[in-house]
């Protein structure tokens, strides 16, 4: 009979793979057909659980349940009742996948916070394990999105129950309660939610992993309170044993991830592995993009005949989003980036405008003083969680392009329509890379043990180049405007040209106190002369100088404006046909 039994679990799980079931074979991972997979995703961060950097509220409040409480404070519990009804609602829809979709993404992974889905401890009777209807009915929501696209859903554990890391703001970790890793309470919690999980969603193929754990960081016996110097982790590899042993339990399609410790990199003590059917998640920001730095994992993978996924990446430029990506994807691994929404962002593919009420909100939080009467407070919030919604949030078509063309091919691509004659904005030169669309001295931010931050943008606005971009407030503009310009940088803009003959440029420029050059170029050698750029007296003071003669060919052209001495700020380009000119011809 038992034996049956096997057969028979055995003949359903190759029927469901049949189905389409993520799994693994070897060292991919692979559908249903067989056919190997690379995982593009995006991670949902900030919809179900909060990070201050995302809000704008860190460092003064950084993980959620300090969140909550001051926007408590200023609107009360109902009104902080119906802002996270807001936010929740407006924060991912179906409108928010189908655009994941359109763009080139293949897979979302959901950062879920276990109060969605289950109480806490302290709020249990006798031991017992309630459930809360909220998380499942979001989960189903956004699995019905991701299956009318086509796109795997991975369920990220991202907040445990109690917490699992010393880095408080990830996991929502109140260090006035017992964590997940003090509380055996909070382990039952954790494994029954995930035996759950896997009893709902068992028989859907497009739920495409159990991402188990996310970033555990914590001391079991080192003195790195994250966990980076673990050399056992006996603690996480048994409660990783446990949720899996319940998982299979209920549901054998399934593809398990699993994280190491130190923000989920160190696997020290969690080999060998105990399922068929698993793995291994790694995490890599501003890192060096060789190939020296993911081969540990490379190694992991050929040791232990497993698949590997980069879970979670992001927050840098451009430049770096196109190495990343070519690194991993040229060594057959998926990748999820992070997140999707972060109030005035640019790294990221969305960003979400801030209002000026905010900013107050922000002042009382960090600094107290007069407190904002809650009718403003409320009014304030509730815009706030409007402006998350797809419609009101601004897409990043450069971030986009970084992530998806510019990983295959180096050509540059038109920021939008140019027509010349006609204006060009400064900031709307070529999608593209470094060295190809632009050249910027800053276009990365490389960080190491023995390096410190950098910024690629010092107007961290409009555009993650390394081309500095700044608000513009003169007449004319596009509200940008190019600054912080070095010798020797350049932009490329792709224009259509009317007819082939001379036209004039305007150029719209200030500068506080340096004199600059710029001449153009064109992409069969051709230069203009340069033109010399006097100093206006101020950076606010912008004045319009007319380089004249510039030869262009009908069609096409891609237009280099190089900066042959820096020092000035740059608004536009004005073409203008030269009439006097062309007519001599």
């Amino acid at each position: 009979m038992k034996k049956i039994l096997i057969i028979v679990q055995l003949l359903i799980s190759i029927a469901s793979f049949g189905q389409g079931f993520l799994h693994r074979d070897g060292q991919k991972i692979v559908d249903g057909n067989g056919k190997n997979i690379i995982l593009r995703g995006l991670g949902l961060g900030g919809w179900m659980v909060q990070e201050g950097y995302m809000l704008q509220t860190q460092p003064f409040a950084s993980p959620q349940y300090v969140i909550k409480q001051k926007i408590q404070d200023v609107i009360g519990e109902q009104g902080t009742k119906e802002f996270y009804a807001a936010y929740k609602a407006n924060g991912i829809t179906k409108r928010d996948v189908d655009s994941l979709a359109k763009w080139g993404f293949n897979s979302i992974r959901l950062p879920m916070h276990y109060n969605l889905y289950t109480p806490p401890i302290e709020q249990e009777k006798n031991g017992e394990i309630t459930w809360t209807e909220e998380g499942f009915t979001m989960t189903d929501n956004l699995l019905k999105w991701c299956e009318a696209n086509k796109i795997y859903l991975i369920l990220d554990l991202h907040a445990a129950p109690g917490g699992q890391g010393n880095d408080v703001a990830i996991s929502d970790y109140d260090t006035t309660k017992p964590s997940l890793w003090q509380s055996e309470a909070n382990q039952k919690k954790m494994i029954a939610l995930w035996k759950k999980l896997a009893s709902r969603y068992r028989d859907s193929q497009w739920i495409g992993a159990y991402d188990i754990i996310n970033e555990p960081n914590w001391n079991f016996t080192g003195s790195n309170k994250n966990g980076c110097d673990e050399n056992s982790n006996g603690p996480l590899r048994d409660l990783m044993v446990a949720v899996t042993k319940a998982i299979r339990e209920v549901d054998t399609n399934h593809l398990i991830f699993i994280e190491g410790n130190c923000w989920g990199n160190n696997y020290n003590g969690i080999f060998p592995l105990w399922d068929d059917n698993m793995a291994l998640s790694f995490h890599k920001y501003w890192s060096y993009n060789t190939k020296e730095s993911i081969q540990k994992m490379l190694d992991y993978r050929h040791q232990y005949n497993v698949p590997i996924w980069l879970g979670e990446s992001g927050e840098n430029s451009n430049v770096w989003f196109k190495d990343v990506l070519t690194l991993v994807e040229s060594n057959n691994i998926g990748w999820a980036f992070w997140p999707m929404k972060k109030i005035e962002n640019i790294a990221g593919v969305t960003s979400v405008t801030k209002i000026p009420e905010y900013d107050i909100l922000l002042k009382y939080w960090k600094d107290g003083g007069e407190k904002p009467s809650a009718d403003f407070s409320k009014k304030a919030l509730m815009k706030m969680a409007d402006n998350y919604k797809m419609e009101n949030v601004t897409v990043k078509p450069d971030v986009i392009d970084a992530m998806f063309r510019q990983v295959q091919t180096n050509d540059t691509k038109a920021y939008k329509k140019h027509l010349i004659p006609g204006k060009i904005a400064a900031t709307h030169y070529d999608l593209g890379t470094n060295g190809y669309a632009y050249s910027d001295m800053d276009f990365v931010n490389y960080r190491s043990e023995t390096n410190k931050f950098e910024d690629w943008n010092k107007g961290n606005t409009m555009r993650n180049d390394g081309v500095d971009i700044l608000p513009c407030k003169d007449a004319g503009s596009n509200g940008y405007q190019v600054s912080f310009i070095d010798d020797g940088e350049w932009l490329q803009f792709t224009a259509q040209v009317k007819k082939q003959g001379k036209y004039n440029v305007a150029i719209r420029y200030s500068s506080e106190n340096l004199e600059g050059k710029l001449y153009l170029q064109t992409a069969d050698g051709t230069k203009s002369k340069t033109i010399i750029l006097p100093v206006t007296g101020g950076n606010e003071k912008w004045k319009t100088i007319t380089l004249s003669d510039v030869e262009l060919n009908a069609g096409e052209n891609k237009i280099k404006a190089v900066f042959e001495k820096g020092g000035f700020n740059l608004n536009y380009l004005d073409f203008s046909d030269n009439k006097k000119g062309n007519s001599k011809k």
